[in-house]
């Protein structure tokens, strides 16, 4: 039997009124997202939004990864970074600013980026994971674990105009280790990149885990968003799981929602 959702107060509702009208989500959606952990990883352009979504959404707690001090050519797309804190932990920034944007939300605060001895405890507490990591060593970590754990992921990137968002369901749709079976040799850590680009992935990325979350609408399980905002194209692209996959492929089929029209 699912343990019993958490009330709302009154401040809560108020908060939150405006996406309490949405069609399907209603104070049950919202007693779901409160009653949720999720795992951002990095707090880039990327993850930094996508925390922050969450944040505002109102997520009840926030485990965030993070290691590093801010630099200056961070401020261009860490949206929770300021100038008055370069040479200090980024992590230390952005759970200041979350708390100031949400004081009810529960946060820990790992100074830490994903890594194979930390990415399985990591995960183990949380019930949804945001891949928001520059480095496919990283996001292969997080791929492991939670294949590992059955635990849903969105892995989001980006690069120059492009961005791409996949949802991760272990057993049902491709892992990451499915669509990248190896990681590509021209990837660097720096890469071209405006803030705006970053946001977009990370936008659409922290609505999938809302959808997850709550169950409202229907996801990109099963493929995988690409767009350009070059030219403003955006596809949806097959994501088929392959059977060979060294990380799932040992995982039964499931009967599944990952075949979206």
């Amino acid at each position: 039997m699912p343990p019993e959702l958490p009330p709302l107060t009154d401040d809560e509702r108020q908060t939150y009124e405006w996406q309490l009208w949405v069609r399907g989500f209603g104070e049950e959606g919202q007693r779901k997202l409160k009653a949720s952990t999720a795992l951002v990883t990095r707090l880039g352009g990327l993850g930094g939004v996508v925390a922050t979504q969450l944040a505002a959404a109102g997520v009840g707690r926030l485990i965030l990864a993070h290691g590093g001090n801010l630099k200056p050519s961070d401020l261009n797309r860490q949206t929770l970074m300021t100038h008055d804190h370069l040479g200090k932990p980024r992590i230390d920034s952005a759970a200041r600013r979350l708390r100031e944007l949400n004081p009810r939300l529960e946060i820990r605060a790992v100074e830490e980026n994903v890594s194979p001895q930390n990415a399985d405890s990591l995960v183990a507490q949380a019930d949804i994971v945001f891949d928001c990591a520059p480095l496919f060593s990283e996001r292969y970590a997080l791929n492991r674990a939670v294949v590992a754990a059955k635990k849903p992921m969105i892995d989001a990137a980006v690069f120059n105009l492009e961005g791409q968002i996949a949802t991760i369901i272990p057993g049902e749709t491709a892992c990451l280790a499915c669509l990248y079976p190896e990681e590509p040799a021209a990837w660097k850590r720096q890469f071209p990149i405006f803030g705006a680009v970053a946001s977009t992935a990370a936008s659409i990325a922290a609505m999938e885990g809302i959808k997850l979350l709550t169950g409202l609408g229907t996801t990109l399980a099963g493929q995988m968003l690409y767009f350009d905002l070059g030219n403003m194209r955006f596809d949806r692209l097959p994501a088929p799981r392959r059977a060979d996959c060294a990380v799932c492929g040992h995982l039964p089929a499931t009967p599944s929602i990952s075949e979206n029209p």
